[in-house]
């Protein structure tokens, strides 16, 4: 365990979050102005005029001072304590973080953000020199921020896209951390039919609220726990709902995680295409079949280029892959032979991420298993975007989990004119998502502002099924916003 030992301040939750990039395996525990010794201490004194930030652990000390007039006083501080601490963990431990200080989940909407303040050569230099990013990373959230300018452009003030959670999957991956359940057992086989048939009232509730506002419907997406562990018929059920209760010509994209390929059939995947779904994810995380056992899946590579391929014939032309670097077993070199392998299938999308250890995960909790290390993820990672970017693909979006390998990112790929809508939409937050099913959370935006509001579904689906009631009355929170933030300054349309 590291006590991290604050005195003078209290900026613990971006203290917290440096040292975990460090020390991403260790327990943290924050304490209060204690004796220094055994502690790694960060320490903020005021001198006259002049703020000192002293970081200190066993005999090593960084200092760092700010004047005290500067504007924007307290956020400056933050910045120095931040940036104290991440120098003197990098001398102790001769690990220099590619995303530098930066700890938070959406780089690219930084770089929206600083670009509309700065410049792009502004927001750039921000990224390298105060916030101590490594160029090529800097270059990738640049790129990113370009790629998603025109979309967020298109997104309009009663712009909104809906999410569905189906939150079942056929057996729970080593590394999930997601509220879903594996069918393995009886009793959750046993909800699945009363979940979908709640999840349609649902749906419909919340499609009668969206139409009484006036908003428009940009782009679907339902994903898990793994979506197509649901029969033919339901998905046919769960779509025809959509269709019913929202205006799918006015979307832009609709997709569906068909998720892992042992889950898909061609009934299936004509329920889909005939309920009018034009995008799709086969998601085999790898080719590797010893990674593939190791985390706990129960299919083989091979099933994944067949099941891509039956996708094809059945006619579906705009397919996302997913892949994770960092899986335990998994090398380099192996990973290479996975991106070749995805890469010659030709999908219009490929979203490679980063292993999170999430510490409700069960090689965390139980398996005890060691991912691959930092190094060998940066390599995977390198290798993903020059491999990505000689076959045509560009970066579209991109984010960042807590607790990921070497502190790394996920990024999706695309072919030009094939970017994922509603990935760029709910990463960067620029409309509403109004969602639907258990552990889903509707997120409210103010398009006047960067202001966010969130209604949370119960997690667990024994609990969406059971407290159903409940959660309809919360959704009334969605007229009150709108009425309170939007209706009032939103032109009416002709």
């Amino acid at each position: 365990m590291i006590l991290l030992n604050l005195q003078g301040h209290d900026f613990h939750y971006e203290a917290e979050n440096i040292v975990r990039v460090f020390y991403p395996d260790e327990q943290i525990r924050v304490v209060y102005d204690e004796p220094p010794q055994g502690r790694l201490t960060s320490r903020m004194e005021k001198s006259g005029n002049i703020f000192c930030l002293t970081a200190q652990w066993d005999g090593e000390t960084q200092t760092d001072t700010l004047p005290a007039d500067v504007p924007d006083l307290a956020a400056r501080q933050e910045l120095m304590m931040a940036t104290t601490l991440y120098r003197l963990l990098s001398k102790r431990t001769g690990y220099v973080p590619a995303w530098g200080i930066l700890t938070g989940v959406r780089p690219s909407k930084l770089m929206h953000t600083l670009t509309r303040e700065m410049g792009d050569e502004g927001a750039q230099r921000y990224f390298r020199d105060t916030l101590l990013v490594r160029e090529n990373k800097t270059a990738l959230a640049a790129a990113v921020a370009r790629q998603e300018a025109p979309i967020l452009a298109s997104s309009s003030r009663d712009s909104y896209s809906l999410y569905l959670s189906i939150p079942f999957c056929p057996s729970r991956c080593s590394y999930c951390s997601f509220v879903s359940h594996s069918i393995t057992g009886s009793g959750a086989k046993k909800l699945i039919d009363p979940y979908v048939g709640l999840l349609c009232r649902e749906l419909q509730q919340t499609g009668e609220i969206a139409a009484s506002l006036g908003l428009r419907l940009e782009s679907v997406y339902i994903g898990g726990g793994t979506p197509s562990i649901l029969s033919a018929a339901q998905l046919r059920q769960v779509c025809s709902a959509v269709a019913d209760s929202f205006p799918l010509p006015t979307a832009r994209e609709f997709t569906v995680e068909a998720g892992r390929p042992d889950t898909i059939d061609a009934d299936k995947l004509r329920a889909l295409r005939d309920a009018g779904v034009t995008r799709i994810s086969i998601n085999p995380q790898t080719l590797n079949d010893d990674v593939l056992t190791h985390i706990g899946r129960r299919h083989t590579a091979q099933q994944m280029l067949d099941a891509f391929r039956l996708a094809r014939e059945i006619g579906f032309d705009n397919i996302n892959t997913d892949l994770i670097a960092g899986l335990e077993t998994d090398t380099p070199a192996s990973f290479h032979r996975t991106l070749e392998g995805i890469l010659a299938l030709e999908p219009e999308n490929i979203t490679i991420h980063t292993l999170a250890l999430k510490r409700s995960a069960r090689m965390v909790t139980e398996d005890k298993a060691a991912a691959t290390g930092g190094m060998a993820v940066a390599q995977m990672l390198e290798d993903g975007q020059h491999l990505c970017t000689a076959g045509g693909y560009v970066p579209y979006y991109m984010y960042r989990q807590t607790r990921s390998v070497g502190n790394f990112e996920n990024v999706g790929w695309c072919r030009p004119g094939y970017e994922g809508l509603y990935n760029i939409f709910m990463m960067e937050e620029c409309h509403t998502v109004l969602a639907c099913g258990a552990g889903a959370v509707t997120k409210l935006r103010d398009p006047d502002s960067t202001h966010l509001e969130r209604i949370f579904n119960f997690k667990y689906p024994y609990e969406y099924i059971s407290r159903f009631d409940e959660l309809t009355a919360r959704k009334a929170r969605i007229k009150e916003f709108y009425q309170e933030y939007i209706i009032k300054t939103t032109p009416q349309r002709k």
